[in-house]
């Protein structure tokens, strides 16, 4: 199989392990031992200016921490969309899209990027996990847009990607967080 990253994995419906339950994930790697990724789409409840108070310059007020994955949690990462293309520390989406050195002053990363989210976390896959779980058609895949990073309505998201897949995807957006609610 081809590398997946830069692709989202888009939890299927069936998909009900509760730290993957509808979200959206952005592959940052994959190779022949395994895969990790930042889930785009679980804002926290602790602003970042609290949670990671030395990242405070790069967060808008009361913005908060994405959990990024079940894995290592107190791991803190900045995805960033950089004015310049040869900025990333780590390109993970096309030229201008990837992870942020955390040793650069925030006031500075501030300013040389359009756009950042901060992360605490990521999912991990060992070797085959990932391409046995598509298999099992838990995951459906789409590629990834910067805008995806970035959307603004994180309980959205999910419903917005698959909406763009179009066809019977379209459908599933529709189905509700509660299928008891129908």
């Amino acid at each position: 199989m081809d590398s997946l990253q830069g692709q989202l994995l888009i939890a299927s419906p069936g998909l009900l392990d509760p730290n993957f339950r509808r979200t959206v994930v952005l592959v940052i790697e994959h190779g022949d031992e395994g895969a990790a990724g930042i889930v785009l789409n679980r804002p926290s409840e602790a602003p970042v200016a609290e949670a990671v108070p030395q990242l405070e310059d790069l967060a808008e007020p009361e913005e908060p921490v994405y959990v990024g994955g079940p894995v290592e949690s107190a791991a803190v990462v900045v995805l960033a969309e950089f004015e310049e293309p040869a900025e990333p520390a780590v390109p993970v989406l096309g030229d201008d899209v990837g992870f942020a050195s955390l040793e650069d002053d925030p006031s500075e990363l501030r300013s040389e990027t359009r756009r950042r989210r901060v992360f605490a976390g990521y999912a991990g896959w060992g070797a085959g996990q990932l391409e046995a779980e598509l298999e099992s058609e838990d995951w459906i895949l789409e590629p990834a847009r910067p805008d995806d990073v970035f959307f603004e309505d994180a309980e959205a998201l999910w419903s917005s990607v698959l909406r763009r897949k179009g066809g019977v995807y379209e459908l599933l957006a529709r189905i509700p967080a509660d299928p008891s609610v129908n």
